[in-house]
């Protein structure tokens, strides 16, 4: 099973070596993708120190184009290159590396894992109570109003069989942030593909500055319902 993880990153160079270390002392058969948007603290060019030693790719783009597109972009790549199976994960160590081998042990028999912060309660460290709140009341709603059963709709930290990217036309997808996530998520559910879930637990950057913005949280709330429209009318 040829496996990549597509990792996007903006300004982490504080964080790539760790994080590379990690992935790889698993002993895995696994590549590694960055996508990274021109960061202008030199993560690009660690990035390019590693790739000296370890089986790592890069995308440097021109400028900060964002999540989704990064991600797009990655998920294109791999299947350019016959990639088998596809994680995505976060450069800032939020998302631990020794969970990998737990969702590539469930791709065996799924279509898409997802590294839950919330199958078995609240698994959460370091953030605001406020932030807590909104994450997981947001994905309470989107459960609601997708009509989707997972627990965690909006958690960044997942496996997909190239089969399940093959299928979604990635061209079509313009969110960002976490109704990215839940778009993802939903297009796999909606086309019959088998999602599950694996409890991990998030503990919040302590490097770097956190992405999230008031304009990633608005769109979430009216992308939600237009996922579901979509679904209605069969534009999905």
């Amino acid at each position: 099973m040829k496996t990549l993880a597509i990792i996007p990153t903006y300004n982490e160079s504080d964080n790539i070596s760790e994080l590379v270390f990690k992935i790889f002392s698993l002993k895995l058969d696994i590549d590694i993708l960055f996508v990274d948007d021109n960061s202008p603290d030199g993560t690009a060019d660690k990035i390019r120190t590693l790739m000296k030693k370890y089986n790592i790719f890069l995308i440097n783009r021109n400028g900060k184009l964002g999540l989704s597109s990064a991600y797009i972009e990655g998920f294109k790549w791999a299947l350019n290159n016959s990639y088998d199976t596809i994680i995505q994960m976060d450069a800032d160590l939020s998302h631990n590396p020794n969970s990998i081998p737990s969702l590539l042990d469930e791709i065996n028999s799924n279509d898409v894992v997802i590294g839950s912060r919330y199958l078995t309660g609240i698994n959460v460290v370091n953030w605001p109570l406020r932030r807590l709140i909104l994450s997981y009341f947001a994905n309470v709603y989107a459960k609601i109003i997708t009509g989707v059963n997972v627990k965690d709709l909006t958690g960044g930290f997942k496996c997909f069989k190239a089969e399940v990217l093959n299928s979604i036309d990635l061209n079509m997808i313009s969110s960002e942030g976490y109704s990215f996530q839940i778009e993802m998520n939903c297009q796999a559910k909606y086309k019959g593909y088998k999602i599950k879930e694996v409890p991990i637990i998030f503990i919040d950057r302590t490097v770097g500055k956190s992405k999230m913005t008031k304009k990633i949280i608005f769109e979430a709330i009216w992308m939600v319902p237009f996922i579901r429209i979509k679904k209605i009318f069969g534009m999905i």
